[in-house]
């Protein structure tokens, strides 16, 4: 990177079920004013915005945006699936990164509606037509499931006859989730979940039991990203950076190789994380603090080896030893992930970068990595788009 990037600010809203929100412009304006007011920073000091989100119609950034003021600025309106945060922040920080703009805000927000996730148009060719036929392939199609349970469901089933993983050992990923959350108070469900609980709950498809799978959720999120030069020019806190960030879309391998496993994307987070390691020159081990896609379970197991946190086959004794959770190697989703905080789609990439600065900074309270000084994000929207981000403690 030919400049570093700091994030000056982060803010976020608690995330809440559909129908017990307010209206998207509302929530979008809250967060970004959150963000402005933690970077010390006024609207009018901002010369480019980037508005996340993926069930609203055009201009929905502005619309939020618009309550902070009408400066004039760009406001591009950004829609990559479940990675739509990520990419804003992504666009964000190529903005500061090039030059561009000094002092860019990211902000994402999503008013959802309950249910499974579906797509708003059925008179045109459906973007994931692609994925259905690898999982029609290879382990048919099942019209009465959401389409998402079954790409992940039958990725799981893959893995399992793989390398000989037990579904218990998904369970205990929701477990270690609920008991993260419950020290979130940004988080939709904070109440403990048994193992057995986990188990017992409607399958999905799969391994994938219902609170295996991530609820739909309102919410929003934001980051104030700006050069080190206009963070010192005025005043502003720099302890926190973008130390390396790489965004990838599917490969051949996602549909050729007529692997599950990869049509969820391991192949595209993997491709990220060494772009990443690379430019950073940080190793995978040295990270203390994940906020990782965790959309189901299964997603979680699949990303601990995409990610590089443990060898090809080594998620589940990584889980069994408790090395994904306080006390372990590394600290994954301290938040309390997708499954438990949310996924108010647009938000979600802007909350995981939310709480890794606060990591980062000492201030997530019961939630802290106790040292962490390198702080790594995954955000992954099929269809297909994956982000990932290296944040480092500056000085």
């Amino acid at each position: 990177m030919s400049r570093r990037t700091i994030v000056a600010g982060v803010g976020m809203i608690p995330f809440t079920k559909p129908g017990q929100s307010d209206d998207y412009d509302v929530m979008g304006a809250a967060a970004a004013h959150a963000a402005l007011r933690d970077a010390g920073v006024d609207y009018a000091s901002v010369q480019q915005a980037y508005a996340g989100y993926v069930y609203g119609d055009s201009t929905c950034g502005q619309r939020a945006l618009y309550r902070l003021g009408q400066t004039g600025i760009p406001v591009v309106n950004v829609n990559n699936n479940c990675a739509t945060g990520s990419t804003a922040l992504w666009l964000a920080r190529q903005a500061v990164e090039s030059g561009a703009a000094e002092c860019v805000l990211a902000v994402g927000f999503e008013q959802m509606q309950p249910g499974a996730l579906k797509g708003a148009w059925t008179d045109r060719p459906r973007p994931l037509s692609r994925f259905d036929e690898v999982l029609e392939d290879t382990f048919g199609i099942d019209t009465d499931v959401p389409r998402a349970a079954q790409y992940f469901g039958a990725a799981g089933l893959e893995y399992m006859a793989k390398y000989g993983m037990k579904a218990e050992t998904f369970a205990k990923i929701q477990v270690k989730a609920r008991r993260h959350s419950a020290n979130n108070p940004y988080s939709v469900f904070r109440t403990p979940l048994t193992e057995e609980e986990v188990l017992a709950a409607p399958t999905l498809y799969g391994p994938v039991t219902r609170y295996q799978a991530c609820p739909p959720t309102c919410g929003a999120a934001a980051a104030v990203l700006c050069s080190e030069e206009f963070a010192r020019a005025h005043g502003l806190r720099t302890d926190v950076a973008i130390a390396a960030q790489s965004m990838t879309s599917d490969l051949p391998s996602t549909f050729d190789d007529r692997s599950m496993i990869k049509v969820v994307g391991s192949d595209v987070t993997r491709t990220a994380a060494q772009n990443v390691y690379e430019m950073s020159g940080v190793d995978p081990h040295d990270i203390a603090v994940v906020e990782l896609h965790d959309c189901f379970t299964v997603n979680e197991v699949l990303c601990y080896e995409a990610l590089g946190l443990v060898e090809e086959g080594g998620a589940e004794q990584f889980i069994l030893d408790g090395d994904n959770t306080y006390g372990g190697r590394v600290v994954v989703n301290p938040s309390g992930g997708l499954l438990s905080k949310g996924h108010p789609l647009g938000a979600t990439g802007l909350a995981q970068c939310t709480e890794l600065v606060w990591q980062l900074r000492g201030e997530s309270g019961p939630r802290q990595v106790e040292g962490a000084t390198l702080a790594l994000q995954h955000n992954l929207g099929l269809g297909g788009a994956g982000v990932v981000t290296l944040y480092e403690k500056v000085g």
